[in-house]
């Protein structure tokens, strides 16, 4: 899984990077066919925004997440793709 990370008004540190890493290796364990992910990080006066599109076998999953803090923001962002892969693994397994 390649995951290409940018960040808008904001700077991706090591451990910016390492925490998503972190995350994202969770996301891998439940659906093992995600190709490519983009993430950005984004900072928009007091919140904090993630977004991130993973390229799947068979589509693609889209999420975004805001928060004061911007680990939270990730955290966020995380829950709501797991779901989301959780969901389009069902689909998958139907047909």
């Amino acid at each position: 899984m390649q995951i290409n990370l940018t960040g808008h008004h904001v700077d991706i540190t090591d451990a910016l990077r390492n925490y998503v890493d972190t995350k994202f290796s969770k996301l891998e364990r439940h659906f093992d066919h995600i190709n490519n992910v983009h993430v950005i990080l984004n900072v928009e006066k007091l919140m904090q925004k993630a977004e991130a599109t993973l390229h799947l076998n068979g589509g693609e999953v889209f999420a975004t997440s805001e928060h004061q803090d911007m680990y939270a923001a990730i955290d966020g962002l995380i829950n709501k793709l797991d779901r989301q892969v959780i969901k389009h693994k069902e689909k998958l397994s139907k047909h």
